[in-house]
């Protein structure tokens, strides 16, 4: 599978799997975590996106359990997480209120506590995982700078950034934040037109999908038009409305990387079928305006 050059020590699958339904699993056992990693791995899909806050703050142990059991796998591998939002459960459990701290203190403390929980000596690649009204940009940008000096992080990167945020960072930081993980898909394309695509493109960072299937509503009556067209089209393709969902994305010049997420081994198998399918420019275009509900302007 093509990988994607994020900075100079780390490249990532053209399409990656997403942790964050990893504790929904009923089988939450070092040897069902692994048959995951292995169905990605065997089809080429190297990069792991975690985030602290997942399953409770469990998932990254989760995940940490069943590599421990094959450490091999981890020089195959990409790992990616997250950290700042802070909610009331697990090891926060004594918090108040849900909120975000992007501080030096809790940064070091959470990619401290990753690093531990996943067994790892090194983090491929860190991202914060939403803006912080709080954000005292010259702290957050230092913190984040030290992280790759000390050798804890190989790259950075956000989530859920807009223009001014990632702007406003990177203007206090030495080293390139190198992606931003923004949610898009069919429904929710709001970043193709809003200055969010474009804004990384000019930048040369590499823009992440998270929920690159709308939480499978794309193929409910949520939208009945766009679910019709999907299942017409795939069957021209050949392929299932998933991956002719996912190959919408992959079509777009801003290089988008789907952060795909299943706990069925069966589908994860199936991810890397979008990246067979090459849609004409017409193909794409009714998608669009089957997602929109109008043809465009």
């Amino acid at each position: 599978m093509q990988k994607t050059q994020l900075s100079e020590s780390v490249a990532v699958s053209r399409i990656i799997y997403g942790l964050w339904r990893l504790t929904d699993d009923k089988d939450r056992s070092p040897s069902h975590i692994l048959a995951k990693i292995e169905a990605c791995l065997n089809q080429g899909i190297t990069s792991f996106d975690q985030a602290d806050i997942y399953g409770g703050y469990s998932s990254e142990t989760l995940f940490g359990s069943a590599l421990k059991t094959a450490p091999a796998l981890r020089d195959q591998m990409e790992i990616i997480t997250k950290c700042n939002i802070v909610t009331p459960t697990g090891v926060y459990a004594d918090r108040r209120l849900k909120y975000y701290d992007t501080s030096q203190a809790h940064i070091q403390q959470s990619v401290d506590r990753s690093l531990r929980e996943m067994g790892l000596e090194q983090i491929d690649l860190l991202l914060l995982h939403r803006p912080d009204p709080l954000m005292d940009a010259a702290e957050t940008g230092a913190a984040l700078d030290s992280l790759i000096q000390s050798g804890k992080v190989k790259a950075l990167g956000v989530s859920n950034f807009r223009p001014f945020d990632l702007a406003l960072l990177q203007a206090n930081m030495t080293n390139k934040l190198v992606c931003n993980q923004i949610e898009i898909n069919l429904q929710d394309n709001s970043a193709l037109t809003n200055g969010d695509l474009a804004y990384l493109q000019r930048k040369n960072i590499v823009p992440m999908a998270w929920s690159p299937l709308a939480g499978g509503t794309l193929f409910n009556n949520n939208n009945p038009v766009l679910a019709e067209r999907l299942r017409d089209m795939s069957l021209i393709y050949g392929v299932e409305p998933a991956s002719l969902a996912v190959a919408w994305l992959l079509k777009h010049p801003s290089n988008i990387l789907p952060v795909m997420g299943s706990n069925r081994v069966d589908r994860i198998k199936c991810f890397s079928e979008a990246l067979s399918v090459e849609l004409d420019r017409q193909s794409w275009y009714e998608l669009y305006e089957a997602a929109n509900g109008h043809e465009v302007p």
